[in-house]
């Protein structure tokens, strides 16, 4: 079925642009991993690989930020929630046997810039997920500035601790580093708490 062989395009584009990046994932590549016949690519995007990696890319950021979104607004407590966070990357790490990290931190490696949709869909990705972390922050107290801060360190340390993780193949540093972040995180929250009521005396 067509709808069959355009799935089956968009689910082997964005395992090779997980692997291989933009410029390593040709369309030969694409065709090959998913089966489809040659025509079939233009009948889908007719804006060849360029429209297809788009899209996949887009589907692929939208579901990181759902399942973060999720993670930050299910627990009460950020620390905790950061600390799930690490343990899931963790998990989908070891499952995928240290052969897949972050959907987006390929292609930027690779720099498209020649597809500047592509460029913006990434920096979009790394703003909003910045941007969850942060307003968990917010929400449980840390000031604005520290919050930032943290929200960058939480997310450039994922981003770090899966090129770790895929070289070691051992998921261990990035659980080590999630008690040490979430400890951060709890000690920000108490600091704001006490400042917060140190304003309400005042």
């Amino acid at each position: 079925m067509a709808t069959d062989t355009r799935t089956r395009m968009i689910e082997a584009t964005a395992l090779l642009l997980r692997q291989r990046g933009y410029h390593g994932t040709s369309l030969n590549d694409i065709l090959s991993a998913s089966g489809a016949p040659r025509g079939s690519l233009y009948f889908h995007f007719p804006g060849g690989k360029d429209q297809l990696v788009i899209e996949v890319t887009r589907a692929s950021v939208a579901d990181v930020t759902e399942r973060l979104g999720a993670a930050l607004s299910e627990e009460s407590d950020p620390a905790v929630a950061v600390h799930h966070i690490y343990q899931s990357v963790a998990r989908m790490l070891e499952e995928n046997e240290f052969s897949l990290g972050c959907p987006v931190a390929p292609v930027v490696l690779d720099a498209p810039n020649d597809v500047p949709d592509l460029v913006e869909i990434c920096r979009s990705a790394f703003e909003q997920w910045i941007g969850l972390l942060r307003h968990a922050f917010v929400r449980a107290g840390i000031p604005e500035r520290r919050a930032q801060a943290l929200a960058l360190l939480v997310e450039s340390s994922l981003e770090g601790l899966m090129v770790i993780a895929r070289a070691t193949r051992d998921r261990t540093p990035v659980l080590t580093v999630a008690d040490e972040v979430a400890a951060l995180v709890e000690q920000a929250v108490l600091t704001g708490k006490v400042a917060q009521q140190a304003d309400a005396i005042a």
